[in-house]
């Protein structure tokens, strides 16, 4: 058992601790305000606050994790043995950082908290971030920091107890659009005719009449490929299926259609199925209610997990209406058009809301690679060079690699083989 002193336990103290801890390195933890209780204590052992007690391991600390609410952070990015860090301390720390307000900072999204301008769908940018500015979205750095931390405090206690997590590749497929032509009823098939014929989209045109003849030739109906590839690699894949009324964002099959209903099912017998929430359902908790209850119905499962349509998170009001509608895991943690790690970590951590000063009973699994990030590489080896780099930044952590891939991309020509791009990254980067 690893004992921490700090001078006072707060909410976002014992949040962080937990995380990188627990979590990221398997090591069980408590924590004093006693100096008698610390210094009787015979296994590890860290001081956390301003000055060191003895001769014992000490981080020196920053104040974010004493503070409430948000203040506008003057933040200095250095170097630490090649790694990116920020908020540093003075020579006495065994750091020359403070790890765990670092952490705290990018778990918590303390970025998205301050004023910032949002796009069209409102969702923060990418550019906006401190990662993103100083170059480490692609790395892990809270991951990379504890096992860091973790080497210097095996070199002071190598008897200490660690139960270090596995590496683990998980693929999710969202599917927003099931279909691009087939099940999708006689109004909107001839509107959609119409307006391909308006426009001289032969190619289009020739695709829509092939396919009413044969709805198998769907070009987005790439299900049966994808669960070959399933079996084939026994891959922890989770599809999302979108489960929602027709709106100007939300363009699905109707979800009253018995043949999208039957797709669903049949996927549900190899892999776990989750909501895809739909644009409308963004700021209405009784339409992500409904929503989710609709699939669960279909399935005859619980649905605990969501993604929000086009990964839309406006932290951390977004996660309160998760938490209302009763999901217990999200995945909507990323950039669509960014590789890398929004919340600086691989590992599903639990969202803390800064305004009321709690963990919200929600967990976050933040995805490192969207499939739309990749449509403007030039190459394929381009594409695998990104991924390999992604791969082996979190393989080095033990932590979880997570993409999302839509079968819609998937069903569209490209001067890339999405296809054969995704069967390349599952079987490389799956062990």
């Amino acid at each position: 058992m690893l004992l921490i002193y700090t001078h006072r336990i707060t909410p976002r103290f014992s949040y962080i601790m937990r995380h990188i801890f627990k979590r990221i390195l398997g090591i069980e933890v408590s924590y004093t305000t006693k100096v008698e209780d610390f210094i009787k204590h015979t296994g590890a052992k860290i001081t956390y606050t301003k000055q060191p007690l003895q001769n014992e391991f000490f981080v020196r600390s920053n104040d974010l994790l004493f503070e409430q609410g948000i203040n506008d952070i003057q933040i200095n990015v250095l170097d630490w043995e090649g790694v990116p860090c920020f908020f540093t301390t003075g020579e006495n720390s065994a750091l020359p950082f403070d790890i765990f307000s670092a952490s705290f900072y990018l778990l918590s999204r303390y970025e998205e908290y301050l004023p910032h301008v949002k796009d069209m769908h409102g969702r923060f940018s990418p550019k906006d971030s401190l990662a993103y500015q100083n170059d480490f979205l692609m790395l892990p750095v809270v991951d990379i920091w504890a096992n860091k931390l973790l080497d210097r405090l095996l070199e002071r206690f190598p008897d200490m107890e660690v139960k270090k997590p596995v590496f683990k590749y998980t693929s999710i497929l969202d599917v927003t659009t099931s279909h691009c032509y087939a099940h999708r009823g006689f109004t909107r098939s001839v509107a959609g005719f119409l307006l391909d014929l308006a426009h001289l989209r032969i190619r289009r045109l020739l695709e829509r009449v092939v396919v009413w003849f044969n709805p198998r030739k769907d070009p987005y109906d790439n299900f049966d490929f994808l669960i070959q590839k399933r079996k084939q690699y026994d891959l922890d894949c989770k599809f999302f299926f979108q489960f929602a009324s027709y709106s100007t964002y939300d363009k699905n099959v109707s979800p009253n259609n018995n043949n999208f209903r039957y797709l669903i099912k049949s996927i549900a017998d190899y892999c776990k199925v989750s909501l895809a929430a739909s644009y409308t359902s963004f700021n209405d908790v009784e339409v992500l209610r409904k929503e989710k209850k609709s699939l669960a119905n279909v399935i005859n499962r619980q649905v605990d997990d969501v993604r929000m349509r086009y990964n839309r998170v406006d932290v951390p009001q977004t996660y309160r209406n998760l938490v209302d509608a009763e999901f217990t895991d999200d995945y909507s943690m990323g950039y669509t058009h960014e590789i890398g790690f929004r919340a600086g970590t691989s590992f599903p951590f639990y969202l803390y809301d800064i305004n009321l000063e709690l963990q919200q009973p929600i967990r976050v699994h933040s995805f490192a690679l969207h499939d739309y990030a990749l449509r403007d590489e030039a190459s394929l080896g381009d594409i695998m060079g990104k991924v390999k780099v992604l791969y082996q930044e979190v393989k080095k952590v033990n932590g979880r690699l997570i993409t999302v891939f839509s079968n819609e991309l998937l069903g569209t020509e490209h001067h890339i083989d999405w296809k054969d791009m995704y069967g390349q990254i599952i079987k490389n980067y799956n062990v």
